[in-house]
């Protein structure tokens, strides 16, 4: 009975510490612009992170409307114990959102469509009459997509190998902060009684939607720099998604784990974010702090 109270003290204190979430100003200069293949000089991965980022400020902006809006629903007394935590997710949010409008600014100067963006934004208008739950279950689900991909390139930061250091810092804080916060929102599903049919349901929505605009997107990109056509590109594309231990092929136990009635994104390792984040402070200044 000790053994089991001390257990559950330590998950409630292990629970508290992730909810403690600093909105940090990222000390990079993003005014200069950057060559279209800026990743290592790799039009597949320049491509692909392209593609991402044009997807972030309107997938951040849901997520933190979604967030907002589901903990005004709860009981007063759930709301304050969220609240913090909260404050700290829009933070970082809102901070990715502006670091990667810089960026996708950049992109938008060198002639790419940015069909994601708008894609995104029409499906988020269509389905805003949808209850607060479902909301936040896609933000759940997308968020765990986010965090597996995160904890991916802290594993092989080599992606990067070739680019600028600003740029490579740019994805790695995103990355490190984007585990730092994979809780949030599954928690404020769960407290908003979503169910366990649902949250899978969402989550290969998800799944078939978050993929497939990525890379429809990779694809315009490439298109747009001439380069789909050429075998290299697509043998670069393999390397980075398929392999054994790719940004796809290498994350599907860490996707499937999603679906396990007893999964809860604290239960995936984030010591690789909170090494780089005690290790490169001198790469940001701490503007707030959750808890």
């Amino acid at each position: 009975m000790v053994k089991l109270h001390y257990c559950l003290e330590f998950k409630h204190l292990e629970r508290s510490f992730m909810s403690q979430l600093l909105v940090r100003k990222l000390l990079i200069d993003l005014n200069a612009p950057f060559a279209s293949n800026w990743c290592g000089q790799d039009a597949f991965k320049s491509a692909f992170f392209n593609a991402l980022s044009m997807s972030f400020p309107v997938g951040e902006q849901f997520f933190i409307d979604s967030v907002r809006a589901g903990i005004k629903t709860l009981p007063e007394a759930e709301q304050a114990h969220f609240k913090q935590e909260v404050q700290g997710f829009i933070g970082q949010e809102a901070t990715h959102r502006r670091i990667h409008g810089l960026f996708n600014d950049h992109l938008d100067t060198m002639g790419y469509p940015n069909a994601i963006a708008k894609n995104s934004a029409k499906r988020i208008a269509k389905n805003a009459h949808l209850n607060v739950r479902m909301h936040v279950g896609v933000t759940a689900a997308t968020e765990h997509f986010t965090a597996i991909f995160a904890d991916w390139i802290l594993r092989h930061p080599e992606v990067f190998d070739g680019s600028e250091e600003r740029l490579k810092t740019m994805w790695l804080w995103h990355s490190a902060e984007e585990s730092e916060h994979r809780c949030t929102a599954f928690d404020i599903y769960k407290a908003l009684g979503g169910n366990e049919e649902w949250r899978i349901k969402l989550f290969h929505f998800v799944t078939v939607q978050f993929l497939s605009d990525v890379l429809l997107q990779t694809v315009r990109n490439l298109w747009h720099e001439r380069e789909l056509l050429k075998v290299s590109t697509w043998k670069s594309g393999w390397q980075l998604l398929m392999t054994k231990d790719g940004l796809l092929r290498g994350n599907m136990a860490n996707w499937r784990d999603y679906k396990s009635a007893t999964f809860h994104p604290n239960q995936h390792d984030d010591r690789l974010s909170l090494n780089w984040l005690q290790s490169n402070q001198k790469q940001f200044a701490v503007v707030g702090q959750s808890a």
